[in-house]
């Protein structure tokens, strides 16, 4: 079924951290390609937003995840089709060597590192809130582009962008 222009499409996103490091994906295609990112993915009609990342952490790494925790969401607007309600997931999980992907390469970053890394401008602030244990509501809004303009949490008003 081919989703309307404009029409929100809803995915979920898993932070895998061990300690101060965090399992991403520099992904190989779009969005976001040659960026790193939570593993994730979107739902599939009817499923449950927690049974998703379960389903999409096994799907794009073979890892099973049970302890997962809800961080936040992420509201993504744009006048093109990049258009998300994203629910973000922290798991933690032992470390392994990162396993293949064929959505691209899993790497293991410190945290200290993240600021230096090619990622979408709204995950830096997800990875600053899972950092410091905060939930969170975001709302991005971009432009035709997919620039960021505009990034605000919900919560306390603050613009963060």
């Amino acid at each position: 079924m081919e989703i309307p222009m404009g029409l929100k499409k809803v995915a979920v996103l898993c932070v895998l951290r061990c300690g101060d490091k965090f399992l991403l994906l520099k992904r190989n295609k779009d969005p976001h390609k040659n960026m790193h990112t939570p593993v994730g993915g979107k739902l599939e009609p009817f499923e449950e937003p927690e049974k998703a990342v379960k389903r999409e952490v096994l799907e794009e790494t073979g890892i099973n995840i049970n302890n997962v925790g809800f961080f936040g969401i992420l509201t993504e607007t744009s006048p093109v089709k990049f258009n998300w309600i994203n629910y973000i997931y922290v798991s933690d999980i032992e470390y392994i060597d990162p396993p293949l992907c064929n959505e691209g390469v899993l790497e293991w970053i410190d945290v200290k590192n993240l600021e230096k890394l090619n990622t979408p401008k709204t995950d830096y602030f997800i990875y600053e809130y899972v950092k410091e244990k905060k939930f969170f509501i975001f709302e991005a809004l971009y432009n035709e582009n997919i620039e960021l303009l505009k990034l605000i949490e919900k919560m306390s008003g603050k613009g963060l962008v």
